[in-house]
């Protein structure tokens, strides 16, 4: 196990409005506000992305599993901001649902935002 300790620090609410990307929308605006840790809760909906839903096979490194959503399916999830070498990185996992179907896992490459996502983010100061 490894940790770090920090501070609250600043607190933005975000609403990223439909036809935006939730994962690029959120690093312009991590990027511009210079934070370098900290964490994202986010809801609403999404047009369509990729997820992954875990490791083809228990193997290190992971061979990911991506599966492809559209049409409109509800999102609730969470991001953590980590120090990165030159800027901070995201790591997005989240649950999608459409009617009866949910899937759960990593965001990746695209997700795009139908209507609205609200986001939540809290900045964590001190924390290396």
């Amino acid at each position: 196990m490894q940790y770090t300790e920090g501070e609250l620090g600043r607190v933005f609410q975000v609403r990223i409005d439909d036809g935006e990307d939730l994962l690029d929308t959120l690093q312009v605006f991590v990027r511009e506000k210079e934070i370098r840790c900290g964490f994202a809760q986010f809801i609403g909906a999404l047009k369509g992305g990729r997820i992954v839903t875990g490791p083809k096979e228990l193997v290190l490194p992971p061979d990911p599993s991506f599966e492809t959503y559209q049409n409109g399916w509800e999102v609730f999830g969470y991001a953590s901001i980590t120090p990165g070498p030159e800027r901070a990185h995201l790591h997005y996992h989240a649950s999608v649902g459409k009617n009866r179907e949910v899937m759960t896992g990593c965001l990746r490459e695209q997700a795009t935002v139908y209507i609205i996502v609200e986001v939540l983010i809290i900045e964590i100061l001190g924390s290396t």
